[in-house]
This record gives C-alpha cells, structure tokens and sequence, in this order.
C-alpha cells in the first residue's frame, strides 16, 4: 500500500534499508526498521478501541445505563414503575408521556437521565487522572506495549461483563463504565506514543546529516534545549523552521500514518454499528426482549468488547515492544518493591512535569487565552454527544436501533468533515481560528433549535425545535461536520503556539486540559435535568457554554503567538527551562 514505506525489493536496496536505522540511545533500545505487520499491529489496536469509543461511548454506553436505571425506577408523581407489566411504556421502553423516571441511589431520587450523565462525568474525571499519572511511566522499559495491552484487555472485559449486570445491580453499570472509558483515554495517549517510534525506525526516513542529539528522549518533553546556546544557535530561523516541517519526510509519514490509521478505526466502528442495529432489530423480536428491555442493549456491548480484545490480541502479536530507556534506581537485581517504588515515583513526576509545564506556558499570552478557550470548547464538544443521545431515547423515545443510525449518522459525517473543512477553509481563505469561529457557529445551531420548543407557537406546532424523531438526524449530521473540523483545527491552531522542542509537552498540557474541564459539563447537565425534569433543559447550558469560547478563539492571534513561543525558546531563563524532567 503506498502509504507505507516500500520494501526493499532486491538485496543491495535491503542492506541499504538495513543501514539506515539510527544508533541506540540507551541499552536495549530496538532500532530495528519499522516493517508492515508492526504497522499494521498499531493500526490493529485503533481499530479495536475505536468501536468501544464510538458505539460504547457515543452510543450505547449512555442509553443502557439509562435502560438499567429506568427498569429499576418509576415515575415522579405516580410512583409506579417506569418499567414493566402495570407501567405506562412506549413499546421502546420509555414512557410515552415526558414524566421523569426516577432512581434511588445511595439515598438521593436520581432522574435515570442524569444518572447516565452524571456516570460520564465521574468516569472522564478518573480518565483526566489517569492519563496524567501513566504519562511518563509508559516511556520506560517494556511499559509502552504493556500498558496498551493492559488498558486493552481491562477495557474488553469491562464492556463484556455488561452482560451480567442486571437491573438490580444497576449501580455496578456505573463502575464498568468509568473503568471502560479510563482505560479507552489511557491506551489511546499510549498508542499514540508509538507514532514517533514506528516513524523514526521506518526504513524511508534516511537523513544522514541527522544527530542521534535529534532523537533523545527528553527533547519531546524537555526545556533543557531553550538555554543551550549549541542548540539554540543550530535551531533554522523561524521561517525555515515552518518551512522545513511542513515538508519533512518524518512529519509527512507521521501524517500518512495517523490518518491512515483514524480512517481504518471509524471505518471498523461503522461496520460494527451496522452489526449492532442489526443484532438489536434480531433481539427486539424475542419474548427475552420484552421481559429485559436491556438485554439488547446488553449483548451489543457484549459484542463491542469481543471486537476490543480480539483486535487488542491481534496488535499485541503484531506490535513490537520496542523498550524505553531502563528506570534510573532501578538495577536487574532489584526487588520486586524497588521496582514499585520507583514506579510510584514517576507517578508523582508526571504531575510536577504538568505544573513546570503549566508555568512555562502562563507566560505565553496566545497559549493562555487558547487554552482558556479549549477548555470551555472542549466541554461542550463533550455534553452535546450524551445529551443529544439520552434525549433522543428519554423525550423523542427513538428506538435503540434509530439511535444506533443516529449515531453512524453523526460518525459518517465527522469523516466527511474531516476533509470537507481545509477545502472550506482554503475556499474562504480563513485562518486557523477564524475556521474555529465559523465551526462554534454551527455547532451552537444544535442548542439553539432544541430551545425552540419553548416558544410557545413553535410548541403548538408539534414540530420544530427537536418535537419530531426525525428532526434531530439532520442535527447529528451538522454535529458530526463541525465536530470533525474543531478537533483538526484546534490542535493544529494549538500547535502553532507552541516553543519549539516543547511539543510534547504542551500537548500533554492540551489533552490535561481537554480531559479535565469535559467532566463539568455533564455534571450540570445531570443537575438541570434533576432540577427540572427535562433533557431538553440541558440546551440552554450548552448554547451558552458554546458561546463562551467564541472571543476567546477570536483573540488569538497564530502570527503573534508564534513569534512569542520561538523568542522563549531562545532567551527562556536558565531557571525555567531547566529541570523539566527532573
């Protein structure tokens, strides 16, 4: 396949081939070149996860948890059950009427909505926790491929055991979930440190006038770099930097291969949602069905789980370990308990790597205002999802099999997206975050029209303003478009703020802040339903919350804050740059 570096196809092109691998770093660092089955082993886990991420998570997570909730709850004023014989349910299992279903948990009247929601955002919290704490660990040793393998399994088997949650065990649901979506986050920042690994030992990657200095492990991480005079001085010039990374053999593979492997894991989650909505059109004609409303839903996530480990097994025969440098304090004849406590160590280096990070980057104008922008960005790209999901099922009463198109609905456009944007923003000539801009833009159309039901003609109408099924496929259309075009863009607006030899290091900076402010927006979208009874009251947080960010975006300036990153990068003091990593 052209996107992969060629083969070589006689004997002299192999030993070239063979001769092109960099020196070891460190002891016991594999420099072998990079071969298709590994690539392939890499493209295997994406394509595993990535189902759990957009069948689990973006659609059949939310509603059996509100499935499980609802059949162990009943209604606000009448008390009887939201499900079963003598309950007044919609052959969907939803109550025909908007009355809210309550649940009992741990002494509170929970609506079954918001303990879905409510669910998310514990388990985004816990994931935003996680990822930081794991961060540096996985660049030791054989950590990398373990912890993959590790997050993989465990994420398997939690949707797996769905199948044995029963209504009266609702609350275990709950857990799965936050194990599920922590170990989903955790192995994809994982899977993603073998990018820059899989690219720098590919055979085509040959620049002989290249300094093994290019390839340490602490130049993605570290500071150091900004107050070495040597390097600071052998740095290109700011233009030529731009020029000779857009066009880099490295950037251009690392490229081929991301979205070669992101193409590959939506297109598997389509294929999966279809197998859903066909297994949930089988099973919804049984009599099992109609005794376990959440027996559907249940063996979808049974399904989705199998497809997660059965891909995680293939990567885990196909991926090469390819270890990290050997823990410092830690020598082949140290205890078992050594081991761990150096362990725990990098746990706590991780965080003071985050806060160095953090200070560094509030002396940059651009990156403090993008990043207040992404956070409040990043909070409604995450509530819109389960609140379009559970209102859906909850207060339009589609189908678990509606839904599921619903959802690769949205899927199929945010591929679309994905391509259709530089088309667009090079059409209108937009920079970076004037697209941004014109992304929130249509994204706030998705709020505005569920908040159109509460004028009071549009009411009477019947229709308009999300009272409709079919009203709200066009929005996951418009969803999935701009969901796509945020997510490209505003890592790549992101990028260009960033001090040069800090990449990854900031970057870890942007995914803490993404993680960490996504969990507020389904918590106070828990509370207004609880509050009010309604899904739809969720609207008018997110038209605001999307709002929010829209200066913020409109205040950047890409040019200014490029400019401000490389002069840190030159004249950063010796005390800030220094000791990044230590």
């Amino acid at each position: 396949m052209a996107v992969f570096s060629q083969l070589a196809s006689s004997p002299e092109e192999a030993d070239a081939g063979a001769d092109r691998h960099r020196s070891p770093r460190y002891p016991g660092e594999d420099t072998s070149p990079t071969q298709h089955r590994e690539i392939w082993g890499w493209y295997a886990y994406g394509i595993a996860a990535e189902v759990f991420a957009v069948c689990g998570v973006g659609s059949f997570l939310p509603l059996t948890l509100e499935q499980l909730a609802r059949e162990q709850g009943y209604l606000l004023s009448s008390r009887q059950a939201c499900v079963g014989p003598d309950a007044p349910v919609a052959g969907n299992g939803t109550a025909p009427t908007n009355e809210a279903c309550i649940v009992p948990v741990m002494g509170l009247e929970i609506n079954t909505a918001s303990f879905a929601m409510y669910t998310f955002s514990l388990a985004v919290l816990v994931q935003a926790l996680t990822l930081v704490s794991f961060s540096a660990l996985a660049d030791y040793e054989t950590n990398r491929k373990s912890l993959l393998l590790a997050f993989g399994f465990v994420g398997s088997v939690s949707s797996m055991l769905f199948m044995l949650i029963a209504p009266p065990v609702f609350v275990l649901g709950a857990l799965l979930v936050v194990v599920g979506v922590t170990c989903l986050g955790s192995s994809f920042v994982v899977l993603n440190s073998f990018l820059p690994i899989l690219v720098a030992n590919d055979p085509s990657i040959h620049s002989p006038s290249r300094k093994d200095e290019d390839y340490a492990e602490g130049d993605e991480f570290s500071l150091r770099s900004w107050t070495d005079e040597e390097d600071t001085n052998d740095r290109p010039a700011p233009a030529e930097s731009g020029k000779a990374g857009s066009t880099s053999p490295e950037l251009q593979l690392s490229t081929r291969l991301s979205s070669r492997g992101v193409g590959l894991g939506y297109g598997a989650a389509i294929f999966v949602q279809v197998l859903s909505i066909v297994l949930l059109f089988t099973l919804s004609k049984t009599v099992m069905a109609k005794s376990f409303p959440s027996l559907p839903l249940r063996c979808v996530l049974l399904l989705v789980g199998i497809w997660w480990g059965v891909f995680t097994f293939v990567s885990s025969r196909w991926l090469r370990n390819r270890p990290g440098p050997p823990l410092e304090g830690v020598s082949p004849g140290s205890g078992y308990l050594q081991k761990w406590r150096v362990r725990l160590g990098l746990v706590g280096f991780a965080w003071k790597s985050l806060w160095k990070t953090i200070k560094v980057a509030v002396r940059l104008r651009e990156v403090v205002v993008f990043l207040a922008a992404w956070f409040l960005l990043s909070d409604a790209m995450a509530t819109v999802s389960g609140t379009a999901i559970l209102f859906a099922r909850t207060e339009l009463h589609l189908s678990t099999t509606s839904v599921g198109l619903l959802s690769i609905t949205a899927t199929t456009s945010g591929m679309a997206g994905a391509f259709l944007w530089p088309v667009v923003s090079r059409w209108l000539g937009l920079a970076s975050n004037h697209t941004v801009l014109l992304c929130l833009a249509l994204f706030e159309i998705i709020p505005l029209y569920g908040m159109l039901a509460y004028i009071p003609f549009v009411r009477n109408w019947g229709v308009l303003g999300l009272q409709q099924p079919w009203e709200i496929f066009p929005l996951g259309v418009i969803h999935g478009l701009v969901s796509g075009g945020l997510s490209s863009y505003c890592r790549s607006l992101f990028g260009e703020l960033i001090p040069p030899g800090s990449e990854a290091a900031f970057y870890a900076l942007y995914a803490a802040t993404d993680k960490g402010s996504s969990f507020v927006g389904p918590a106070v979208v828990g509370a207004l339903i609880d509050a009010t009874g309604s899904v739809r009251s969720g609207f008018i947080f997110i038209a605001v919350l999307i709002l929010l960010p829209m200066p913020l975006v409109w205040l950047v300036n890409a040019e200014r804050g490029r400019g401000d990153a490389v002069a840190m990068a030159k004249h950063a003091p010796s005390e800030e740059g220094e000791g990044l990593l230590r």
